[in-house]
């Protein structure tokens, strides 16, 4: 009799790095059990606009309510959070008497709700955290905070990051502090079964883009090198099975826990499609992960010289090939063609009028510090123009 072999996705699994993780399908059913176990009575359940409607908002609603939590949700966040949006949470938290938050959804919900918990129990400002100047001192009582990702490509759940624009300025910004980290992420590959075709490749995406950047940055780091390098294994074996079948437990569980540990590689650091993709969603208010697969090929090909070590790993790992670079280069492009991904950042609305502002802001990103390759203003500036209309 032939052996029948159960996928490894199917089964619940624990485990405690960087964080306590809770992976498996219906995992979401253990949400108010975790929330009681941490004396949360009172979440503040946090999600983006477009998720506010989907069914995962009534699953956790109904919950929580017949486990006899007091919720109230907050869905005011952007796709690309904004301040205002973060300090308009911090009132209704307090205002709600709320004990614990509950961030839900893409990498917008997740963010928002990460940089609500970061200030609501103290008086600092949000920008007192921005990440390249980052003085506070001594913080440890942060609300408490569950990550729950519904889509396969943020990797936002595992730590306290959170991107934010800064609508005087119009630039992005990375908030953050040291000992401030969720207390538990649930990943459920249920959650994302309803993500749509689109979504599912933007986000997909997203995630290889982590999984890429953190890998290429030349400095000592095993253990993310590590979980890029499996990110890149899962992503590359899942991604285009999961938009074939969206329903199938395998394919969302592979992309779901590829995209978790290529999140947690880029502790390390990303890169330029980072900084450019941070400040076009900082002005046109762009998909995030939509905007980093435009912006992909180009960035390669800039990088490429810096970066030839490093992608036998890369292609052998995403698509079990062991060409050198313009092998890898070519499955990238093949990839995002089949996964339908526009050509250039004016699909997406960016203007020519705007490029100039647009390498100025992300010179100053602190992804474009990490890049394998230096770029100067002038650099970036010609790498967005060759993106406007072809980007590959």
């Amino acid at each position: 009799m032939k052996e029948v072999v159960v996928s490894i996705f199917l089964n619940n699994a624990d485990w405690n790095v960087p964080i306590p993780i809770l992976y498996g399908p219906n995992r979401i059913l253990e949400l108010a059990t975790l929330c009681k176990s941490h004396n949360i009575k009172r979440p503040l359940i946090v999600t983006d606009k477009g998720s506010r409607q989907l069914p995962f908002i009534s699953i956790i609603t109904k919950l929580l309510n017949v486990a006899g939590l007091k919720i109230s949700i907050f869905s005011e966040i952007s796709p690309n959070p904004l301040d205002r949006e973060i300090l308009l949470g911090k009132s209704i938290y307090r205002d709600g008497k709320h004990d614990g938050i509950i961030a839900i959804g893409g990498g917008s919900g997740m963010d928002g709700g990460k940089a609500i918990s970061l200030i609501v129990n103290n008086e600092y400002s949000l920008w007192d955290f921005d990440n390249d100047k980052l003085e506070v001192k001594g913080l440890e009582n942060f609300s408490p905070l569950i990550c729950i990702p519904t889509t396969s490509g943020t990797g936002a759940e595992t730590h306290s990051t959170a991107m934010v624009t800064d609508t005087d300025l119009g630039i992005k910004k990375c908030v953050w502090y040291p000992s401030h980290r969720p207390l538990a992420a649930i990943l459920d590959p249920e959650l994302t079964f309803d993500l749509p075709k689109s979504l599912t490749a933007w986000t997909g995406v997203d995630a290889l883009v982590h999984a890429v950047e953190s890998y290429s940055i030349n400095s000592l780091d095993p253990v993310a090198d590590g979980m890029a390098v499996e990110g890149l294994n899962l992503i590359g074996e899942y991604i285009e099975k999961v938009i074939a079948s969206p329903y199938d437990v395998e394919s969302r569980g592979g992309m779901l826990i590829g995209s978790c540990l290529a999140g947690i590689s880029f502790t390390k650091g990303l890169g330029l499609v980072h900084a450019v993709s941070h400040m076009v969603g900082a002005v046109y208010d762009t998909q995030h992960g939509l905007t980093n697969a435009i912006i992909l090929p180009a960035v390669l090909r800039f990088n490429e010289d810096s970066i030839r070590h490093k992608v036998k790993v890369m292609n052998f790992s995403t698509f079990r090939d062991n060409g050198n670079f313009d092998s890898f280069y070519l499955n990238i492009c093949n990839l995002l063609d089949r996964l339908e991904i526009p050509v250039g950042l004016s699909s997406i609305g960016v203007k020519k009028e705007k490029v100039s502002e647009l390498a100025l802001k992300a010179s100053k990103d602190a992804a474009a510090s990490t890049n394998p390759r230096y770029a100067t203003i002038d650099a970036l500036q010609t790498l967005i123009l060759e993106s406007l209309e072809g980007a590959r």
